[in-house]
Order: C-alpha cells, then sequence, then structure tokens
C-alpha cells in the first residue's frame, strides 16, 4: 500500500550545503564555501532520492489520540500530533530517504582524514532529504488540492509533543521497507539521512502553522522555520 516516487531529484546548491551544516551563507568563511562548491557533483551522484507515501481516512480523534483505519486499526498519540491533525479527515503518511551511498561516503572519509568535505558532504545529505520530504509534501498537498481537500502542518515522530516511538505505528502503515528504509530497536531510521512525517487533509485544514509554533524552545533555536 502506498505511492512510491524515484522520479525527482532535488536541487543543490552551495547555500544547501552550508545550511545542512547549521552555517548561515551570509558569514561563511570563503574556505569553508569552496569546499561546499566542490562537494556538489559529488552529493549529487551519490544521492538515490526515493519516497512512499499513502493517505488514509481518520476514524476517530478524541483528547490526543487519532485513530486511522489502515486495515488494522492505528493510534497516533501525543500533543504535537493532536495539534497538527486536528480537523483532518484523512492523513498522508510518508518517509523520504536519498539511500545510504552519501552517508557511507562521509563515513569512509571521516576514516582517512577528509573532515572538511565529510562535513560538507554531509550537509549536502541533510540539505537534500530535506528537499526530497520537501518535494513529497508538495505532491501531497497538489493530490489533495485537486480532490477539494486542504493540507495543514506537518509533524514527524520524535519532535516535541510526539514520542519517537510512535515511528513503530507508522512504518506499520506503510511499508518502508520498499524504499529500503526500516528501523532500529531504538525507533531511529537506516538510512540516517531519512525523514518521516504526518500531515493531516480536510476541507477546514490550515498550513499556517509549522511544528516550531509549539516547541518550548522556539525563542532561543537557531534552526526555527521562518
Amino acid at each position: 500500500m502506498g505511492d512510491i516516487i524515484t522520479d525527482f531529484q532535488p536541487p543543490l546548491e552551495v547555500a544547501h550545503v552550508l545550511r545542512g551544516q547549521g552555517i548561515d551563507p551570509d558569514c561563511a568563511r570563503p574556505a569553508v564555501v569552496a569546499v561546499a562548491q566542490d562537494v556538489l557533483d559529488e552529493a549529487q551522484a551519490l544521492l538515490a532520492p526515493a519516497a512512499l507515501y499513502a493517505i488514509l481516512p481518520v476514524r476517530d480523534f478524541q483528547h490526543q489520540q487519532v485513530t486511522l483505519e489502515g486495515g488494522a486499526v492505528s493510534v497516533f498519540e501525543g500533543a504535537l500530533v493532536a495539534r497538527a491533525l486536528a480537523g483532518a479527515t484523512e492523513i498522508a503518511l510518508a518517509v523520504c530517504t536519498i539511500g545510504p551511498a552519501l552517508e557511507e561516503r562521509v563515513t569512509a572519509l571521516f576514516a582517512t582524514g577528509g573532515s572538511l568535505r565529510a562535513l560538507a558532504l554531509d550537509g549536502a545529505g541533510v540539505a537534500a532529504v530535506g528537499e526530497v520530504a520537501r518535494m513529497v509534501g508538495e505532491r501531497i498537498c497538489d493530490e489533495a488540492s485537486a480532490r477539494g481537500l486542504r493540507a495543514g502542518m506537518r509533524a514527524s515522530p520524535g519532535q516535541e509533543g510526539w514520542g519517537l516511538e510512535q515511528q513503530r505505528v507508522l512504518f506499520g502503515l506503510i511499508p518502508a521497507g520498499e524504499i529500503g528504509v526500516r528501523l532500529t530497536e531504538s525507533c531511529l531510521m537506516l538510512p540516517r539521512k531519512s525523514v518521516s512525517f504526518v500531515v493531516g487533509l480536510g476541507p477546514e485544514m490550515r498550513a499556517d502553522a509549522t511544528t516550531c509554533d509549539f516547541c518550548s524552545k522556539q525563542e532561543r533555536c537557531r534552526w526555527r522555520a521562518r
């Protein structure tokens, strides 16, 4: 169950690589910018972007629990997911990845002393999986719009207010193994450059909020969405 997407390549620029390393492009030293520029072609060659998503109806919504009908009954619970999905009649669930090759190259570079290039490549990977998730989110929104529905905010297990262990529920609903993504015992995804998320769909949903709006660290977080 679910639609597999492999027909896209996330665009990468120097600014993406720098932001993926946590560096403000406007403040980056010339030497760091040069390394970021130098890894772009290699990063693109190492990407194997893939995504899987499914849309399921909401069966029930009570307090901080959202019950889905996906063969067996499954429940998402937590303050964040309740806020994100309030009012949804359907929920889109997605898993996105860039595959293992880039992180394997990063590990090899660190082992052989190429730490600057490794950090830049890792930043490119962070940016790339973020771009994949953005592109998949846009495809979900377009599909919802074609059916007269609106999309709400995006939320992921592990964000404040939604326990990471809820990854097991999400992975129980969509076969992420079909794009090569699996969970560890501690509910982390492998390959590591992978992202999972849900989006509420419905006639009254609003997309003008982000998970940052509900985070207790919002006033001091350098990664806050703007």
